[in-house]
């Protein structure tokens, strides 16, 4: 039987990356059994663990231990997080052995309140990379503009970085330079243990770009517009040829012979929103040498059921180049859907975050009652 996630890092150099991550999923074995079908890493953030922290009974134990040591509700949420983030480098530890550091990561994110302050960002991504012993770590930095300012000194530190809520094509240029230009700085010992990606958000800008075109095609004097559902993909296959142009050059090549690695473009936000679309639209449409897709279970049990498997992101680029044209002539502002898009993201894990919060201490203050 064909096992598609596997084959598409055997043949294409795609890995796959599951974005999921709780304490019974982890006890129960369902991560050895993605190990086991292909899977390659981990992803985390804020709504993840607020639906898993607080829907799941494997962390009652832990957390009537905590409250009543008399731990704030937000350093509660941290103990019990990086013990799964721990558990869960623990068993990607062999992959991220035979990767050579490639694979087998888990991304954990920092306090989304801290996006917008270059010197908090740097101050917690040390602190929170300092309470992990396993290497296989990465902390996930929202890829604000004091995002990107922070990379460089977390780098100089030894933080390898997951750079998050990447929505533009200019963003994503910012934090592939940042990362280079960071490498640069290392000697060759400190370049050999540097990895991280960037990780560029895909299905949400169609159902914005989706959104603003209905609205422009309600105008029954407005002419030919650009079909919905394109421009999330043109989009990411604009950045990986930014990223083949940024990593294949002579200032790369430069650091290629001291041991640096590049930063992989890394497609997040990749179920498909609109049920109009196929399930494995922006898996099929994004494979490539050098990536990773980062998939939620439904998305990825999908994919190794009927995905297509063939290299994929690298072609169509006259036409990714055309539809931006497009975009831009019938009044689709590319800028501002990725400045939307971002605060969106932003504000919705906040939310998650500060509802985590709220959950755990009335769940603990239940506990207690029922103890």
């Amino acid at each position: 039987m064909l096992n598609r996630l596997i084959e598409l890092h055997k043949v294409f150099g795609q890995s796959v990356w599951i974005d999921h991550l709780s304490r019974s999923w982890l006890e129960q074995g369902a991560l050895k059994e993605w190990i086991q079908r292909g899977c390659r890493g981990i992803t985390s953030n804020p709504t993840i663990f607020e639906k898993s922290l607080t829907a799941d009974d494997s962390y009652d134990a832990d957390l009537m231990e905590l409250h009543s040591s008399g731990m704030s509700v937000e350093d509660i949420y941290w103990e019990l997080v990086i013990k799964d983030v721990s558990a869960a480098a623990a068993q990607l530890r062999p992959i991220y052995e035979e990767s050579l550091g490639y694979d087998g990561f888990v991304s954990v994110e920092i306090a989304p309140a801290l996006a917008n302050d270059t010197e908090a960002t740097i101050t917690e991504a040390i602190t929170l990379r300092e309470r992990f012993e396993a290497e296989n770590i990465l902390i996930k930095v929202p890829a604000t503009r004091p995002g990107v300012a922070a990379i460089g000194p977390l780098i100089a530190q030894g933080v390898n970085l997951n750079l998050t809520l990447i929505f533009s094509l200019q963003r994503y240029r910012d934090v592939a330079e940042a990362y280079i230009t960071a490498v640069e700085a290392l000697d060759s010992h400190q370049i050999r243990k540097v990895n991280g990606v960037a990780s560029f958000f895909v299905s949400r800008v169609d159902t914005e770009v989706d959104a603003r075109l209905a609205k422009l095609a309600q105008d029954p004097n407005r002419g030919r517009l650009p079909h919905p559902g394109q421009a999330a993909v043109a989009q990411a296959k604009l950045a990986y040829e930014i990223f083949l142009d940024l990593f294949t050059g002579p200032r790369w090549q430069q650091l290629i012979v001291k041991g640096a690695k590049v930063q992989r473009p890394l497609w997040a936000s990749t179920s498909t929103k609109n049920p109009v679309y196929g399930d494995t639209m922006y898996v099929d449409s994004l494979i490539g040498l050098n990536t990773v897709n980062t998939l939620p279970e439904s998305t990825a049990n999908a994919f190794d059921h009927h995905g297509n498997l063939e290299s994929t992101v690298n072609f169509g680029l006259d036409e990714a180049r055309q539809l931006w044209l497009e975009l831009a002539e019938c009044g689709v502002d590319m800028a501002d859907v990725s400045l939307l898009l971002e605060q969106q993201g932003l504000r919705a894990f906040a939310e998650s975050f500060d509802k985590a919060l709220e959950s755990l201490e009335a769940k603990a203050e239940l506990l207690k009652i029922l103890a």
